[in-house]
Protein backbone atom coordinates (compact mmCIF):
# COMPACT_ATOMS: atom_id res chain seq x y z
CA UNK A 1 0.00 0.00 0.00
CA UNK A 2 3.03 2.32 1.00
CA UNK A 3 4.46 1.67 -2.10
CA UNK A 4 1.35 2.41 -4.25
CA UNK A 5 1.15 5.18 -2.79
CA UNK A 6 4.89 6.04 -3.12
CA UNK A 7 4.55 5.42 -6.84
CA UNK A 8 1.15 7.53 -7.05
CA UNK A 9 2.99 10.58 -5.46
CA UNK A 10 5.76 10.10 -7.67
CA UNK A 11 3.61 9.99 -11.15
CA UNK A 12 1.33 13.01 -9.77
CA UNK A 13 4.52 15.44 -8.62
CA UNK A 14 6.37 13.99 -12.30
CA UNK A 15 2.96 15.63 -13.93
CA UNK A 16 2.80 18.65 -11.79
CA UNK A 17 6.56 19.21 -13.38
CA UNK A 18 5.70 18.47 -16.81
CA UNK A 19 2.82 20.99 -16.45
CA UNK A 20 4.70 23.64 -14.51
CA UNK A 21 7.32 23.49 -17.53
CA UNK A 22 4.78 23.37 -20.48
CA UNK A 23 2.72 26.18 -19.38
CA UNK A 24 5.88 28.55 -17.81
CA UNK A 25 7.31 27.71 -21.56
CA UNK A 26 3.98 28.53 -23.56
CA UNK A 27 3.60 32.08 -21.29
CA UNK A 28 7.36 32.92 -21.91
CA UNK A 29 7.02 32.64 -25.82
CA UNK A 30 3.66 33.76 -26.16
CA UNK A 31 5.20 37.13 -24.01
CA UNK A 32 7.58 37.20 -26.65
CA UNK A 33 4.97 37.09 -29.57
CA UNK A 34 3.16 40.22 -28.12
CA UNK A 35 6.35 42.13 -27.54
CA UNK A 36 6.99 41.63 -31.26
CA UNK A 37 3.58 42.66 -32.33
CA UNK A 38 3.82 45.64 -30.34
CA UNK A 39 7.34 46.56 -31.55
CA UNK A 40 6.10 46.08 -35.20
CA UNK A 41 2.78 48.28 -34.65
CA UNK A 42 5.16 50.85 -33.61
CA UNK A 43 7.67 50.66 -36.55
CA UNK A 44 4.09 50.77 -38.95
CA UNK A 45 3.15 53.96 -37.29
CA UNK A 46 6.66 55.59 -38.19
CA UNK A 47 6.73 54.04 -41.66
CA UNK A 48 3.52 55.36 -42.36
CA UNK A 49 4.39 59.17 -41.09
CA UNK A 50 7.19 59.20 -43.23
CA UNK A 51 5.38 57.72 -45.66
CA UNK A 52 2.88 60.85 -45.79
CA UNK A 53 5.71 63.23 -45.36
CA UNK A 54 7.47 62.44 -48.67
CA UNK A 55 4.71 63.91 -50.90
CA UNK A 56 5.22 67.68 -48.98
CA UNK A 57 9.03 67.23 -49.18
CA UNK A 58 9.03 66.60 -53.01
CA UNK A 59 6.29 69.45 -53.52
CA UNK A 60 8.51 71.52 -52.06
CA UNK A 61 11.33 71.14 -53.76
CA UNK A 62 10.16 70.48 -56.87
CA UNK A 63 9.84 73.52 -58.34
CA UNK A 64 13.23 74.90 -57.98
CA UNK A 65 15.25 71.58 -58.74
CA UNK A 66 13.43 71.30 -62.19
CA UNK A 67 17.26 69.42 -63.68
CA UNK A 68 16.71 66.39 -60.76
CA UNK A 69 14.06 64.61 -61.62
CA UNK A 70 16.05 61.59 -61.19
CA UNK A 71 16.10 61.96 -57.61
CA UNK A 72 12.11 62.96 -57.20
CA UNK A 73 11.36 60.10 -59.26
CA UNK A 74 13.94 57.70 -56.99
CA UNK A 75 11.62 59.06 -54.20
CA UNK A 76 8.17 58.61 -55.32
CA UNK A 77 8.81 55.69 -56.80
CA UNK A 78 10.16 54.31 -53.35
CA UNK A 79 7.04 55.75 -51.28
CA UNK A 80 4.88 53.83 -54.08
CA UNK A 81 6.50 50.71 -53.30
CA UNK A 82 5.91 50.70 -49.64
CA UNK A 83 2.64 48.70 -48.50
CA UNK A 84 1.46 48.02 -45.17
CA UNK A 85 -0.05 44.62 -45.96
CA UNK A 86 3.30 43.40 -47.23
CA UNK A 87 5.55 40.81 -46.15
CA UNK A 88 7.84 42.22 -42.96
CA UNK A 89 10.89 41.33 -45.88
CA UNK A 90 9.32 42.89 -48.67
CA UNK A 91 8.55 46.27 -46.17
CA UNK A 92 12.45 46.01 -45.16
CA UNK A 93 13.39 46.01 -48.57
CA UNK A 94 11.17 49.16 -49.47
CA UNK A 95 11.94 51.16 -46.42
CA UNK A 96 15.68 50.56 -47.00
CA UNK A 97 15.01 52.08 -50.71
CA UNK A 98 13.14 54.61 -49.38
CA UNK A 99 16.19 55.49 -46.88
CA UNK A 100 18.56 55.54 -49.72
CA UNK A 101 16.15 57.84 -52.15
CA UNK A 102 15.81 59.98 -49.14
CA UNK A 103 19.53 60.50 -48.51
CA UNK A 104 19.98 61.30 -52.22
CA UNK A 105 17.48 63.94 -51.94
CA UNK A 106 18.94 65.45 -48.87
CA UNK A 107 22.11 65.30 -50.80
CA UNK A 108 20.92 66.87 -53.66
CA UNK A 109 19.29 69.91 -51.37
CA UNK A 110 22.53 70.21 -50.08
CA UNK A 111 23.74 71.62 -53.63
CA UNK A 112 20.51 74.32 -53.62
CA UNK A 113 21.17 77.14 -51.05
CA UNK A 114 17.89 78.31 -51.96
CA UNK A 115 15.57 75.71 -51.39
CA UNK A 116 17.99 74.37 -48.35
CA UNK A 117 17.53 77.73 -46.70
CA UNK A 118 13.93 77.84 -46.98
CA UNK A 119 11.65 77.57 -44.21
CA UNK A 120 9.15 74.65 -45.27
CA UNK A 121 11.56 72.79 -46.53
CA UNK A 122 14.08 72.57 -43.27
CA UNK A 123 11.08 71.85 -41.52
CA UNK A 124 10.08 68.63 -43.93
CA UNK A 125 13.81 67.51 -43.76
CA UNK A 126 13.97 67.88 -39.34
CA UNK A 127 10.86 66.10 -39.55
CA UNK A 128 11.97 63.32 -41.89
CA UNK A 129 15.25 63.15 -40.57
CA UNK A 130 13.51 62.68 -37.37
CA UNK A 131 11.45 59.43 -38.55
CA UNK A 132 14.28 58.30 -39.74
CA UNK A 133 16.11 58.36 -36.18
CA UNK A 134 12.89 56.68 -34.75
CA UNK A 135 12.65 53.69 -37.53
CA UNK A 136 16.21 52.74 -36.94
CA UNK A 137 15.35 52.70 -33.12
CA UNK A 138 12.34 50.89 -33.67
CA UNK A 139 13.54 48.50 -35.60
CA UNK A 140 16.68 47.24 -33.24
CA UNK A 141 14.34 46.90 -30.72
CA UNK A 142 11.62 44.76 -32.82
CA UNK A 143 15.22 42.72 -34.32
CA UNK A 144 16.01 42.01 -30.55
CA UNK A 145 13.12 40.74 -29.86
CA UNK A 146 12.49 38.39 -32.94
CA UNK A 147 16.20 37.46 -32.37
CA UNK A 148 14.47 36.18 -28.36
CA UNK A 149 11.60 34.72 -29.66
CA UNK A 150 13.57 32.59 -32.28
CA UNK A 151 16.52 31.78 -30.05
CA UNK A 152 13.66 30.18 -27.53
CA UNK A 153 12.21 28.44 -29.67
CA UNK A 154 14.58 26.70 -31.17
CA UNK A 155 16.06 25.82 -27.69
CA UNK A 156 14.65 22.85 -25.19
CA UNK A 157 12.25 22.92 -23.95
CA UNK A 158 10.21 25.36 -26.21
CA UNK A 159 11.64 23.32 -29.08
CA UNK A 160 9.79 19.83 -27.88
CA UNK A 161 6.17 22.32 -27.90
CA UNK A 162 7.11 24.81 -30.62
CA UNK A 163 5.03 22.04 -33.64
CA UNK A 164 2.02 21.60 -31.52
CA UNK A 165 1.69 25.22 -30.63
CA UNK A 166 2.61 26.22 -33.70
CA UNK A 167 5.51 28.65 -33.46
CA UNK A 168 7.50 29.54 -36.25
CA UNK A 169 10.57 31.71 -36.97
CA UNK A 170 9.67 35.56 -37.14
CA UNK A 171 11.27 37.84 -39.75
CA UNK A 172 13.92 40.20 -38.65
CA UNK A 173 13.33 43.74 -40.18
CA UNK A 174 16.45 44.03 -41.99
CA UNK A 175 18.05 46.97 -43.61
CA UNK A 176 21.11 47.92 -45.25
CA UNK A 177 24.48 48.25 -43.43
CA UNK A 178 24.04 51.84 -44.68
CA UNK A 179 20.62 52.77 -43.53
CA UNK A 180 21.52 54.62 -40.59
CA UNK A 181 24.47 56.78 -41.86
CA UNK A 182 23.43 60.63 -42.41
CA UNK A 183 22.60 61.80 -45.60
CA UNK A 184 25.60 62.50 -47.54
CA UNK A 185 25.45 66.29 -47.65
CA UNK A 186 25.35 66.07 -43.71
CA UNK A 187 28.12 63.90 -43.78
CA UNK A 188 30.06 66.43 -45.68
CA UNK A 189 28.83 69.24 -43.70
CA UNK A 190 30.02 67.04 -40.37
CA UNK A 191 33.57 66.20 -41.84
CA UNK A 192 34.37 70.06 -43.18
CA UNK A 193 33.85 69.20 -46.45
CA UNK A 194 32.85 72.35 -48.54
CA UNK A 195 29.66 72.46 -50.89
CA UNK A 196 29.53 71.67 -54.60
CA UNK A 197 28.73 75.05 -56.13
CA UNK A 198 25.05 75.45 -57.14
CA UNK A 199 24.38 74.24 -60.71
CA UNK A 200 24.37 77.61 -63.22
Amino acid sequence: MAVEMAAAFAVGLLVAIVAFIVVATYNDVIALQRRIDKAWANIEVVLQQRHDQLPALVDAVRGVMTFERDVLTAVTAARAAYSPVAPIPAQAAAAAETSRAIRSLFATVERYPEVRSAQNVLALQREIERLEGMIADRRELYNDQVYRFNSQIAQFPALLFAGIFGWRVRPFFDAEPAADLPPVGLAEAMSGTSDPPPPT
